[in-house]
């Protein structure tokens, strides 16, 4: 009588037949674990040329990655077609999974472990770094600028690139292209190069020297006294502010004009025959409509600006009462050495973003449906 093939046997038939195969599969991965753990610490201490490490960090992470695929990969092929199948998915992305875990779950683990932790990091002290962040006077005005960013930025970008999205849409198609490159240029600048370029808007002299700031150029040529426009307090957050909803207005009416352009020409004219002017069309047919792209892109410059650091680093570095939470992150915790406040503030950042980020996952699922 024919015996029927056992699925235990079937295994240990593929695996006796190669063992060298699977040994190699098991231990290149371990290998190659330890060699991107090796290029993390020479990245992170190593006082190598910023091109040296920039070579390691290319070589061994993308081939670290492929090497890991590769001989998981390996493994897998071996084995019976319907669990080669059901694993192979798996396979792919195993090792951005395993990469994200170790330099970002990681981390993010430790930090909050940190958090508890005195400056040095060799004392427990409890809720102590949490107590200074809500209760320390310098950090109550990083909070209320802080504060300020994530209210005004994405309201004002968001509403003026909707508002423009529908006045170019009127536009003809020539001038209607021209007018939104020329608004969504500053998207091609980085957040230092914008600040730089603001540093000479805003660039005081005293009196009587010459004004290379673009700003107290016209205040004195209309017989003004030039302004120290970065150290009048609490004005100096706005300029700020205009900085980073320049950057953004032209992001956020590009997403929304092509939410315009997908309003039903139908429903606008049904409006239009109802008696409806343009203004109320805008609000209540427009914005109506197209609301869940509205609340992705005020959601994604939110983001944006709880993780600003470059335009308040290069502007001010902080000071005259123009700090953020990230820029104090970054003082405490490379300038003052005092880790345990420094990972306190990652992890009060962290804990504001997250309702947002379940936010914005669950209204993308919404416009899936």
């Amino acid at each position: 009588m024919a015996q029927v093939p056992n699925k235990n046997n079937r295994l240990f038939e593929i695996f006796a037949a190669a063992p060298t195969r699977i040994a190699v599969s098991l231990i290149v991965p371990v290998v190659t674990f330890l060699v991107l753990r090796w290029s993390f610490i020479f990245m992170r201490d190593s006082e190598a040329s910023k091109f040296l490490i920039g070579i390691v960090a290319l070589t061994i992470g993308v081939g670290g990655v492929w090497v890991l695929f590769a001989a998981t990969n390996n493994l897998v092929s071996m084995l019976p077609t319907r669990m080669r199948d059901t694993l192979r998915p798996f396979v792919f992305v195993g090792p951005a999974v395993a990469v994200l875990l170790f330099y970002i779950v990681f981390p993010a683990l430790r930090t909050i472990y940190l958090s508890f932790l005195n400056r040095t990091s060799t004392e427990f002290v409890g809720l102590r770094n949490y107590e200074f962040v809500f209760t320390d006077p310098q950090m109550l005005i990083i909070l209320r600028n802080t504060l300020l960013w994530v209210l005004i930025v994405p309201f004002v970008a968001v509403a003026m690139g909707l508002l423009i999205a529908v006045m170019t849409d009127r536009l003809r198609p020539g001038w209607e292209k021209i007018v939104k490159s020329l608004i969504f240029l500053p998207m091609a600048i980085s957040f230092v190069g914008a600040s730089v370029i603001w540093r000479f808007v805003y660039y005081y002299q005293p009196a009587g020297y010459e004004q290379i700031g673009l700003l107290n150029a016209i205040v004195t040529a209309f017989g003004g006294e030039p302004v120290a426009w970065l150290i009048i307090r609490p004005w100096n957050n706005f300029f700020l502010l205009f900085i980073m909803i320049w950057l953004q207005t032209g992001f956020a009416m590009v997403i929304q004009s092509a939410a315009v352009k997908g309003v039903p020409s139908s429903l606008l004219e049904a409006a239009r025959i109802d008696g409806a002017n343009e203004i109320r069309i805008f609000f209540n047919v427009i914005i109506p409509y197209i609301k869940g792209t509205i609340l992705t892109v005020m959601t994604t410059i939110l983001f944006m600006v709880l993780k600003i650091f470059d335009i308040v680093y290069v502007m001010t570095s902080g000071n005259y009462d123009t700090g953020i939470v990230a820029s104090r992150m970054y003082k405490e915790a490379f300038i003052y050495r005092n880790f345990g406040r420094g990972s306190a503030l990652a992890v009060f950042l962290f804990i504001v973003v997250i309702p947002f980020m379940i936010r914005n996952i669950t209204q993308m699922r919404e416009n899936r449906r």
